[in-house]
């Protein structure tokens, strides 16, 4: 039993061969639905197209022009998931997604050095690896690093690059031979079958791997390590890493984001930092002060509304929030007056409250809540919840004058907006 083609030529993206078996299988989608794509699943007699493994995601491509939406390993073979059959015996033609396939390329080739490097250097073995869409990361073992720990194995890692180092993979049919054992390993899966391959970076690293890999180290192009955090078993470091094309993407959205910063902050990228941390600090003063500001203002109103004749109190305010809302009510007091209160944006989302006796707020709290599209319940005596469409809050306040005026014909309500409603 030989390595799949994918694994003997990373480098072929396109390649001939036939159909073994094609049976209706159901593909789960990702994501928190539970809903499932039918489909099958084809079993190609080699294939280019990589499941996934060794820490590394699986290939996408296409068979016969047929999109290839997951390929997995079961055994020694390649399931791929397809939404169209193809027949058993078919001859076809596998086409890979080259950009993917040599970006993970040179990701996985890349973790390979840097844990030959930290392993040589700090002594500290990778225990697993992660390959991000954007950013990978490999956990070491070793407590931490320093600034300087990472910079010394930045540059060991690119002068490695820039010496062309070859690498060669080699097949061991036998998973008992004990040559395997010199060479680094983490475990095989437990329902491996066929040969293990050994991927070599001549004189610097043997393990075992079953991924796709560049043939020279000269191929990575550059390696950039970014930044480490504690991982989460005790005594770990993560290492975020990207190589190849994604230091040129990572450093163009960093050139964006530097650029942005400086256009706001009117100031060059060395002084970012400190003008950054003085807006934040002047943020916060500013909410404080805003913060007491609508304390003081929701007293202001209760105060207001309880002193005067009006029974019903509609009132909007686009900065306040659920303390602000429950203050007037505290400075009412009075179960027999009716308030209703709204905050956020006049014609998005929200909350409301609404109180008064209680048979009002059962009959009218549900209706009120309908009218805004949202949801609310009974919270100490008072209706309060989330509106979706404070837009539709003047739908609302018909609807409780109506119910007043049921009550009583002559109702008298204290209704102000956003712009009159200022001490």
């Amino acid at each position: 039993m030989m390595a799949l083609a994918c694994q003997e030529n990373s480098y072929c993206k396109e390649f001939q061969t036939s159909v073994r078996s094609c049976t209706p299988a159901e593909l789960s989608l990702p994501g928190k639905t539970k809903e499932k794509l039918q489909g099958y699943e084809v079993v190609l007699e080699d294939t280019i197209l990589f499941p996934e493994g060794g820490g590394q995601p699986d290939d996408r491509g296409t068979i016969n022009d047929i999109e290839v939406l997951r390929i997995t390993r079961r055994g020694a073979d390649a399931i791929n998931f397809v939404t169209k059959e193809i027949q058993a015996g078919t001859e076809v033609c596998l086409k890979v997604d080259w950009k993917r396939r040599f970006d993970h390329m040179q990701q996985h080739t890349g973790q390979h050095l840097i844990t030959a490097i930290a392993e040589s250097m700090y002594g500290c073995p990778t225990t697993s690896w992660n390959l991000g869409e954007n950013i990978s990361s490999i956990e070491l073992d070793i407590p931490s690093l320093t600034d300087q720990q990472m910079a010394d194995m930045e540059t060991a890692v690119n002068e490695k690059i820039l010496a062309c180092v070859p690498i060669t993979p080699h097949l061991y049919h036998d998973k008992d031979d004990p040559e395997l054992q010199k060479f680094r390993c983490r475990g095989l899966p437990d329902d491996h079958i066929g040969p293990v391959r050994v991927l070599e970076i001549n004189g610097i690293d043997s393990c075992l791997c079953c991924g796709t890999h560049v043939s020279n180290l000269s191929h990575i192009q550059m390696i950039k390590l970014l930044w480490t955090e504690k991982a989460k078993k005790k005594g770990r470091t993560n290492l975020m890493f990207v190589a190849g094309g994604r230091v040129l993407q990572y450093l163009g959205r960093s050139v964006k984001v530097e650029r942005s910063l400086t256009t706001l902050l009117k100031g060059p990228v060395e002084d970012h930092y400190e003008r950054a941390e003085t807006a934040v600090k002047g943020f916060k003063s500013t909410q404080k002060y805003v913060t007491s500001l609508l304390r003081d203002l929701a007293v202001f109103e209760g105060q207001k509304f309880k002193s005067n004749g009006n029974p019903l109190l509609c009132l909007h305010r686009k900065e306040g929030d659920l303390e602000f809302m429950n203050i007037i009510i505290q400075q009412v007091d009075n179960c027999n007056k009716i308030c209703f209160l709204t905050v956020g944006e006049e014609k998005g989302a929200g909350l409301f409250l609404l109180s008064g006796p209680e048979d009002f707020i059962q009959n009218v709290g549900p209706k009120v809540a309908e009218i805004l599209n949202g949801k609310g319940s009974i919270n100490r005596g008072n209706y309060q919840g989330k509106a979706n469409k404070l837009s539709q809050k003047g739908k609302a306040e018909k609807l409780i004058q109506e119910y007043l005026s049921s009550k009583d014909n002559s109702v008298k309500c204290d209704d102000r907006s956003a712009e009159d409603k200022e001490p």
